[in-house]
């Protein structure tokens, strides 16, 4: 792992998103509810917030943090056919959160590839991308 103790702690934020690609007809079948396994994106979100949380478990050398917010929203386009998570962490700490914002997007993403693949081979993660982070050394955005 890097060495962060000669770091100040401050307030750091990341915002990751995923986007996951499928046909209009199984994008309606998970914005009606009526997926065979359940509600996808409450899942998918909380699938996300749970891989955040343990990210320093999932990947190798990140630093264990205490986080203090984590979410992952969902937006369905039934009629494009893809479903974007936006996932936002939050910390006071040493280094930065966006590797815990990435993985809740990546897993809600897999949770709801996992949830509709039986209704649909075909789909898609087409994207798990930073948008943004805050905090530390400098603050940077992903240009649109």
């Amino acid at each position: 792992m890097v060495d962060v103790g000669g770091k100040s702690e401050s307030d750091r934020r990341a915002r990751a998103r995923a986007v996951i690609r499928m046909s209009p007809d199984t994008a309606a079948i998970v914005a009606q509810g009526d997926a065979p396994k359940g509600d996808v994106l409450g899942t998918a979100r909380i699938a996300g917030i749970q891989a955040a949380k343990r990210t320093d478990e999932l990947i190798p050398l990140a630093h264990p943090l205490p986080l203090t917010y984590i979410d992952v929203d969902a937006e369905i386009d039934p009629a494009a056919g893809t479903i974007t998570f936006v996932g936002e962490a939050r910390t006071t700490s040493r280094t930065g959160v966006e590797m815990e914002a990435l993985t809740a997007c990546a897993v809600a993403a897999l949770t709801a590839y996992d949830m509709v693949k039986g209704i649909e081979r075909g789909v898609v993660i087409e994207e798990v991308a930073l948008l943004e982070k805050t905090g530390g050394k400098e603050d940077w955005r992903r240009a649109p």
